[in-house]
């Protein structure tokens, strides 16, 4: 069973970090690319970043292009979200998942971010 589960939300203030982890089972994590992307709320799912099998291509959004790291540790089937300069509209519920721009992607359960002063 495909699953994905995120950590690392909370609550920061404007300019401040956030590190979110997605832990991946049930399929053979580094063959494929995995993408980020957030909710806010009353706004629809928004693409964040996505990461190639083997790490070496990363593509952000321009919003978060210089400020988010995407990364991957494959022999752990980890996934990470580094975020730095945080700004309130970065506020959302961000999931991790596989098989994005497909008729059947899979997501994590969310991760919320709020960043509030």
């Amino acid at each position: 069973q495909v699953q994905l589960v995120e950590s690392g939300g909370g609550f920061a203030q404007p300019g401040g970090s956030l590190r979110l982890s997605c832990a991946a089972s049930g399929f053979t994590f580094s063959r494929n690319d995995i993408t980020w992307a957030r909710q806010a709320p009353g706004k629809g799912l928004e693409w964040v970043s996505s990461i190639s099998s083997d790490g070496r291509t990363t593509v952000y959004t321009d919003s978060v292009e210089g400020r988010f790291t995407m990364s991957r540790d494959n022999g752990k089937n980890m996934l990470y979200l580094q975020m730095n300069g945080l700004k309130p509209e970065d506020t959302a519920l961000y999931y991790c998942l596989k098989d994005w721009g497909t008729p059947r992607p899979v997501f994590g359960q969310g991760t919320q971010v709020t960043v509030s002063s």
